[in-house]
């Protein structure tokens, strides 16, 4: 079996919604609703919009207060139509949930049993959309107990900011001992303020440590 993870650029209200913000959506398509995962600095703002376009029936906020759980009143494929649909079933593919969101793109994982299938998929849909292959690989076995077939399962959702911080730092030498950067310098490098830096980088920390934890 072959994965393959696509960055396709449509015309879906969810991918809008993200667009121009470090907001990202994680979905899982129900018969008459949508359950989503709302992270990101912008998610009133994103929210507010999938409110106009689905409607929202309740929305949670997580334990650690980075994202939200929302319900949607509809499901969007029922009014705005699932355009990957087609191109999936034209080249024998299987679309690996949750779906996700982000920088107005949407993402997603595709299973093929055959790579050829795979290449057929970008090539169709690629001539009518914008497509960015993020990675390609054949799995060999899946991970135990579950058919996410990654690590992708077990690794937390970080925010764009959170993902941009923490490798900046281990990329600059933060983690290193002693270290070779400080927090200051980070935020120099990316263009925002130390303390901006600071706290992206403790959320990060407290999130991917969380999961390991569990492993120890």
């Amino acid at each position: 079996m072959y994965k393959a993870v696509f960055h396709i650029d449509g015309d879906s209200p969810y991918s809008q919604s993200t667009k121009g913000t470090d907001t990202e959506i994680r979905l899982w398509c129900n018969d008459h609703c949508d359950l989503l995962y709302v992270s990101g600095e912008r998610q009133e703002d994103v929210i507010a919009q999938v409110s106009s376009e689905v409607g929202v029936d309740e929305r949670l906020t997580d334990d650690d207060g980075d994202g939200q759980v929302v319900v949607t009143e509809a499901c969007l494929e029922e009014g705005a139509g699932n355009y990957i649909k087609p191109y999936l079933v034209a080249n024998n593919c299987l679309l690996l949930p949750p779906w996700q969101y982000r920088d107005g793109m949407k993402v997603v994982r595709v299973l093929a049993l055959d790579p050829a299938n795979l290449s057929s998929f970008y090539r169709d849909i690629s001539s009518d959309y914008t497509v960015v292959v993020e990675s390609k690989q054949e799995l060999a076995k899946a991970e135990s107990g579950t058919p996410i077939f990654s690590m992708e399962s077990y690794l937390p959702t970080l925010t764009d900011r959170q993902r941009e911080v923490f490798l900046t730092a281990h990329d600059c030498g933060y983690y290193e001992i002693p270290r070779n950067t400080t927090t200051t310098e980070i935020a120099d490098t990316i263009g925002v303020g130390r303390r901006t830096v600071e706290h992206h980088l403790r959320r990060a920390e407290e999130k991917l440590t969380d999961v390991l934890v569990d492993h120890i």
